[in-house]
Formats: structure tokens, sequence, C-alpha cells
């Protein structure tokens, strides 16, 4: 369910990677070609992007399907960014939350999404949202399990964890919680991004400039795209990208 990217790399137009390749994201909400689980991503949209100088990223998100927002490619167009999150959402369950349930999900420099799906939702992580500080709970953005799953991976930011380690506790907990589960994640504050991928593709793309791509599925057929191993975590920098592989929880 859903298919998102993330970029790391020199500033370029949004276009360059969100609607110009031939299976760009936005291609993607209709037709994509690596999708194990759920047919079209027309429940919702968004992109997140940092300016230059400014640590707090701009978003703009819609409720309804991507190739149906005409601004959306007028945005995509105009504006240049190193570095920027974008996502299509294929809903767990029906809702009524809108734009709010669409990623990106964003915290001070964070930027968030998720693609998959928590087992036995929401009754499954009942036990996790109890861990929770009560604000945290009064500040989610929405009634889905992404909201959820962000406010545990905010939650570990917060106290202090690094970006890797913060999405590598959440899939433990949340996989030994709700087994079944597809825990795909993508963060990133503007300078590196870190994904997980458990239960669902993954996968990244380096350049000889710095640049560095994250995404669901290969947006062209450019030979240099690799497929991150299931069960891994990935942590990408403007010069670097490391694979470290995911342990199951205990049973």
């Amino acid at each position: 369910m859903c298919r998102h990217v993330a970029h790391l790399g020199p500033p370029l137009a949004l276009r360059d990677v969100l609607t110009v390749p031939p299976h760009s994201l936005l291609r993607q909400s209709w037709a994509p070609r690596r999708q194990r689980h759920g047919t079209v991503n027309a429940d919702g949209f968004g992109v997140g992007w940092y300016a230059e100088g400014d640590p707090t990223p701009a978003r703009y998100r819609r409720p309804g399907p991507v190739w149906a927002d005409l601004s959306f490619a007028d945005l995509v167009r105009v504006v240049r960014s190193g570095t920027f999150l974008a996502a299509v959402r294929d809903a767990t369950e029906p809702g009524a939350d809108g734009e709010a349930a669409a990623a990106p999900f964003a915290a001070g420099p964070w930027l968030f999404s998720h693609n998959g799906a928590v087992t036995g939702w929401p009754r499954a992580l009942a036990p996790l949202a109890a861990t929770l500080p009560a604000v945290d709970l009064l500040d989610l953005q929405a009634r889905c399990d992404a909201a959820l799953l962000w406010a545990l991976v905010l939650r570990r930011l917060r106290d202090g964890d690094p970006p890797g380690e913060a999405l590598a506790e959440t899939v433990r907990a949340v996989a030994e919680a709700a087994p079944g589960s597809r825990l795909n994640f993508l963060l990133t504050d503007g300078r590196s991004i870190a994904a997980t991928a458990w239960g669902d593709t993954l996968w990244y793309l380096t350049g000889p400039d710095g640049r560095t791509t994250v995404a669901s599925e290969p947006y062209d057929d450019d030979p240099r795209w690799r497929e991150a191993p299931d069960r891994t975590l990935l942590t990408a920098t403007r010069t670097d990208v490391l694979l470290t592989p995911l342990k199951e929880p205990c049973t």
C-alpha cells in the first residue's frame, strides 16, 4: 500500500523525480510496477521539501488522487530543492481524515512516510499507544496507522535516538505487537535519509554528483538502481549509503 520516494543531493526541480521520469511517483499512483498490496494509490498524496537556509520543511498535501490536482504539476515544475520526500496513498482503511492522513507527516525538521499496513489495526497497537505521553496522542495528525507509527518514531527522535535507531526500534516494537505488519518507513531531516524495508520493496539509486534517491520502486530503468533486501535499515547521506540487517522480534 502506498508508494514513496525521498531525494538528497544538489538542488533540482521536484518534477525531475516526481513527474518527468517514465515510471515517476505520479505514474505509480495508478500504475505501480512492483506494488505487492493494492493497485491504485488514490487516497491522498503529498510532498515536503526544504528551502535553502530554512531547516523546517514546507509541505503540499491533498486528500484525492495526485493525477487530479492540476496545481501539483505547476508546483513541482517551479520548486527546486536538494532534499524532498513525497508519497501517494492507498489507505489501510477508509477514513475521514482527508489530507491530514496523507504523507509526509512533519514535526520540526523531520518528514516521515509509511508504506504498508499494521495487522489488526487499531487494537494491535493499543499497548504501544499507551506508552506514549497523553500530549502525543492528543497531537496525532490523523486516525490512521501511519499517524500513530509517526508518533512512536517521533517520540524516540525527541528522546535523542539517531534516525536509523528510531526507525529500527519502532519497527521491532510494532512487529512484535502486530506480527505480519508491513513497515516500510521513510524519514529525512533535510541532511540525511533513513528508511526500512519490512514487508515491501525498497530501492535506492546513487549518482556520481552526490545524489541519492530512495524509493518504493525505481522511477526509470537506470541500471544503477539497487534493491534493499527485506528486513533492512537503510541510512544515506550525501556521500554514503549503509544497509544494516534488521532483527526479527523475539517470540
